[in-house]
């Protein structure tokens, strides 16, 4: 494969996966429409989609395909995305002991596999949280390769007595550039309520909803289950669930 066909597929991808079918079919037909350059770039006012239209330009333009050959590889771009998306898969995850006649996939092992596949963006969720390093390293390396990490973490004021000792975020001190997020206390509607959800949220197409906090107990000691989940509309769903919390002021950035 050429450099060129290379990066017109990794563009059109990475424009795919992060704007979803829609927007890239539309960018599809301006182009077999034959519309000017910039306003194929302006499809549509999302953040970062018309840099990611001038990248799949760029890539068409350096590899000399025909506009209509284009615009049809972009459809079926789209086209693949929305078929693999229908499948959706659903993996048991245990912590704690294991059983030889009957084979899971340990929560530690499977967390850090998909902090790591994350290319754009990764949600984590947790109400305690103790270093583990396994994840640490792993979440460093996601912010060395521009991932967008985040987690939305339990504080010792909400969590009253049930938690101790160290603030549940200081748990990521080391990964730079990581976002902490809260509930706060002063926006909770109900006396005594928690922070409780454990999930993490790869590229909104890998979902893994578990018992487990983020520590070294939770993930590999104590016995905890939970469900990963590829494709169909539930890690999407569960990405914009927080992203919506944040826009309305209930989730705040700690750090």
């Amino acid at each position: 494969m050429s450099a060129a066909r290379a990066a017109l597929e990794e563009a059109a991808a990475d424009a795919v996966e992060r704007f979803g079918p829609v927007h890239v079919r539309t960018l599809a037909d301006r182009i077999a429409a034959g519309e000017p350059a910039s306003s194929v770039v302006n499809v549509a006012p999302v953040p970062g989609l018309p840099e990611a239209a001038q990248v799949i330009l760029a890539a068409r333009e350096a590899l000399g395909m025909p506009y209509g050959e284009f615009a049809a590889y972009l459809r079926g771009v789209a086209a693949g995305y929305e078929h693999r998306r229908a499948t959706v898969s659903v993996e048991p995850v245990w912590s704690g002991p294991s059983t030889h006649g009957v084979p899971v996939r340990s929560t530690g092992r499977v967390l850090v596999e998909l902090v790591g596949e994350a290319a754009h963006e990764l949600v984590l969720m947790t109400y305690s949280a103790m270093p583990y390093e396994p994840l640490l390293e792993a979440l460093r390396a996601a912010v060395a390769r521009d991932v967008s990490v985040m987690a939305v973490v339990e504080t010792l004021q909400g969590a009253g007595s049930a938690l101790a000792g160290a603030e549940p975020a200081s748990a990521f001190a080391s990964v730079e550039g990581m976002q902490l997020w809260q509930w706060p206390v002063g926006r909770r509607e109900t006396k005594g309520a928690k922070m409780h959800a454990k999930l993490a949220v790869a590229d909104r197409r890998a979902l893994l909803v578990s018992s487990a906090n983020l520590t070294q107990s939770g993930v590999s000691r104590n016995i905890e289950a939970g469900l990963l989940v590829r494709g169909g509309t539930a890690p999407r769903r569960a990405a914009e669930h927080i992203a919506e919390l944040r826009a309305k002021g209930t989730l705040t950035r700690l750090k």
